[in-house]
């Protein structure tokens, strides 16, 4: 056979891929993963009690602000290491915009605050499960980023499984602040931090054997 025939036998079944077809189905997974971590954090850990009003204050909202805003910029690095010809961590360098935000504001949260408060607004009441739950959260929205991967082709496996740990923990640390009462700036970047970080870890150290095509 032809080297031209053989050409034109393969491609004799190919469809055009819709446009934004893998961000769409990246997000698709954040978002079905978002949804299984919610249904799994309601049963065994509940809303918090004042969450409707909460939900109004400043504290809240910069929670808020820094984990969806990590979840989105993951999820962008994420979009790019899942392509074959991916050459490097493109956008991962705006992942530290959001973190050094929450530092400054840490840094005048404490700077206002006189020292002998410094310890409780730094461990607050849960930080002994503070990253483990958001971790134990992350699992479902990483089950839903793998079910988008399987219409992708990453070839750094182990970088896009930790940038799809990372935005499943930043999603997971989103559900879990439904249910955490803790607003401290110093708080959430402490161990809302160390929880994303050990999702990333996490999907770091299994990518390369669930992502493998």
């Amino acid at each position: 056979m032809r080297t031209e025939d053989l050409i034109q036998s393969l491609s004799a079944d190919t469809r055009a891929i819709p446009r934004y077809a893998a961000e769409r189905r990246l997000a698709t997974g954040l978002l079905l993963g978002g949804l299984a971590a919610l249904a799994v954090m309601v049963p065994w850990m509940g809303f918090r009690d004042d969450l409707p009003g909460a939900m109004m204050t400043f504290s809240f909202a910069m929670k808020w602000a820094y984990t969806i805003s990590l979840a989105l910029l993951a999820l962008l690095v994420t979009h790019h290491i899942a392509r074959p010809d991916a050459t490097g961590l493109r956008h991962a360098r705006l992942i530290a915009i959001p973190f050094g935000l929450l530092v400054v504001a840490a840094i005048v949260e404490l700077s206002s605050t006189p020292v002998g408060g410094w310890m409780p607004m730094w461990l607050g009441g849960s930080w002994r499960e503070c990253s483990a739950r958001v971790a134990v959260l992350s699992i479902p929205v990483f089950a839903g980023m793998l079910w988008a991967f399987r219409a992708l082709a990453p070839t750094r496996l182990t970088a896009a499984g930790a940038a799809a740990g990372l935005a499943s923990g930043a999603c997971a640390a989103t559900v879990y602040g439904l249910h955490c009462p803790e607003v401290s700036a110093t708080f959430v970047l402490t161990w809302y931090s160390l929880g994303m970080v050990l999702a990333a870890a996490l999907g770091a150290l299994v990518g390369p054997k669930l992502l493998r095509w």
